[in-house]
């Protein structure tokens, strides 16, 4: 059993930032050297989430917009009365959308469909400098 680890860090926008991070995973995985295993990538934080989607750009405006139907960020937060930073539904976000992903790696390649890319959100209402973790565990 092999385990690398690599680090991904970027700049988010005071606005709901969504990040292609496929291809530094996609390189990751490939000069890692594991053939076969299970990939987790991983954002530190509780304003931030990790999934997967077609990223084109109509489908992208539609999950922002989906997201803001779902948790609305105009409407009052206890989180916000506690702290008055104005972001708890950033936080309520990545709860909904979770800030990590598992995808199964055999042949030295990630197990993904074609029009599946994976992406950081980035929900704050300041700019952050957001760290993505990929961790591979596997046989070489």
């Amino acid at each position: 059993m092999f385990i690398k680890r690599k680090e991904l860090v970027l700049n988010g926008s005071a606005e709901t930032d969504v990040f292609d991070i496929t291809p530094q995973v996609r390189d990751f995985v490939r000069g890692s050297g594991i053939r076969d295993g299970l990939l987790t990538v991983f954002v530190p934080g509780s304003t931030a989430a990790v999934t997967t989607i077609e990223y084109e750009a109509g489908v992208v405006e539609d999950l922002k917009e989906a997201i803001e139907r779902l948790i609305p960020s105009g409407i009052p937060y206890r989180h916000n009365l506690r702290w008055g930073d104005g972001n708890g539904y950033a936080h309520v976000r990545s709860a909904f959308l979770k800030p990590s992903l598992s995808i199964p790696v055999t042949g030295g390649e990630m197990i993904l469909g074609t029009w599946q890319q994976i992406v950081l959100l980035d929900f704050d209402n300041r700019p952050r400098k957001r760290r993505v973790v990929f961790h591979l565990i596997g046989q070489l």
